[in-house]
Parts: C-alpha cells; sequence; structure tokens
C-alpha cells in the first residue's frame, strides 16, 4: 500500500494528479487515516502535524504521484441578505454562534440546521437548501493547521462561566455609564447614549 507523507497547496504549478479522494469539510482535518480513493485504491496518509486540507490540495505519494482533495457536496443552506448591511449583520449572528461558514461577496454558506434557519429566516434573510463542496473559512485563532467545527454553544466548554446573572444588581439605561465583570472573564461596556 502507498503511503503519503507530504502535500503541496491547491494551485501548485506543475501538478497532475492521478487519482483523487472526495471528503466533507469536517473530514479534511488529517494526520494519520487510510484514505478511499475515487478509483478504489486506498493510501495511507501518514503526516507528522495534522493539515486542514481544502479543496484541490495535493497529497504527494511515496512514488510520488498526487492525490487531489476533491471537496464531497454537503447539504448546506445559502444565505443571503437584502443587501450588504444586512449580509454582514447576518454573519455577526453566525460568527456569534461559533458557526463554521464560507463567507462570499453576496452569500454566506453554513451546514444545515433548522434552528439557525428559523433564526435567519426571522433576521429578513432568505434561506435555500443547497447541496454543493463546502469550504468554511479558517477561524481567528488559526494559528497552525487546526481544523474549524460547528457546535451548539452550550455543547463546549470555552473554560469560562456564561451568566445572565452576574450580581450587579441594577437596570441599565439611560445614565448607566460603567463596566463590570459578568463573570466571565472579560468586560461589557454598558454605556447608553
Amino acid at each position: 500500500m502507498q503511503r503519503v507523507t507530504s502535500y503541496l497547496p491547491a494551485g501548485t504549478p506543475s501538478s497532475h494528479p492521478t487519482a483523487q479522494v472526495k471528503l466533507p469539510h469536517d473530514l479534511r482535518h488529517l494526520r494519520r487515516k487510510l484514505l478511499h480513493l475515487e478509483n478504489g485504491e486506498m493510501v495511507m496518509l501518514d503526516l507528522k502535524d495534522p493539515v486542514l486540507f481544502a479543496n484541490g490540495d495535493l497529497l504527494v505519494r511515496d512514488d510520488g504521484e498526487l492525490i487531489e482533495i476533491l471537496a464531497a457536496d454537503e447539504k448546506l443552506f445559502e444565505i443571503r441578505g437584502r443587501d450588504r448591511t444586512h449580509l454582514v449583520e447576518l454573519a455577526w449572528h453566525l460568527g456569534n454562534r461559533h458557526l463554521a461558514a464560507q463567507i462570499e461577496e453576496d452569500r454566506i454558506v453554513i451546514l444545515r440546521d433548522h434552528v439557525i434557519r428559523s433564526m435567519l429566516q426571522g433576521l429578513g434573510a432568505t434561506v435555500l437548501d443547497i447541496d454543493e463542496p463546502f469550504q468554511p473559512a479558517r477561524g481567528a485563532y488559526h494559528s497552525h493547521d487546526a481544523h474549524s467545527h460547528d457546535h451548539g454553544h452550550a455543547a463546549h466548554d470555552h473554560g469560562h462561566e456564561h451568566k445572565d446573572d452576574h450580581g450587579n444588581d441594577h437596570v441599565h439605561g439611560p445614565g448607566c455609564d460603567h463596566d463590570h465583570d459578568h463573570g466571565h472573564g472579560h468586560k461589557h461596556d454598558h454605556k447608553h447614549d
């Protein structure tokens, strides 16, 4: 069985792949895995460190042959706003929920989630079911070839608590001109005009 121990980024000049492997976005974060190629062959991927592969990246077999990584079609939502400002607002709401998102000039693409669909439609978005490859943007904290993933906000631990009751009994409104700790490691500004 052939092994893969190196890779090349998509668009590498003079690269002609002889095989392909189709993977959804959540299976493109790889280090060591037996891969089943589209032609029926298998190769053992054995990299030094984990890598988040993109559509078109190339795996280099020990014999020098190249294998192209293809993003598989996935069940997605295509999100469109009334205008660019509205689309930016929708992107903010999705980012606030830590959702993997493919951000394009006139649309946002995310994995299907009926709760998120309802929220987006409530915000005035047009949400369509589509099936196509998914290449979400890498997060702000992407300092190496880490993977992105989506999940409900309550389904993980950030190492800090999220509390609505922050122990400061008073009303926030006009005239409230202060900051205070909400019990999760950072302050929120509550200045009101």
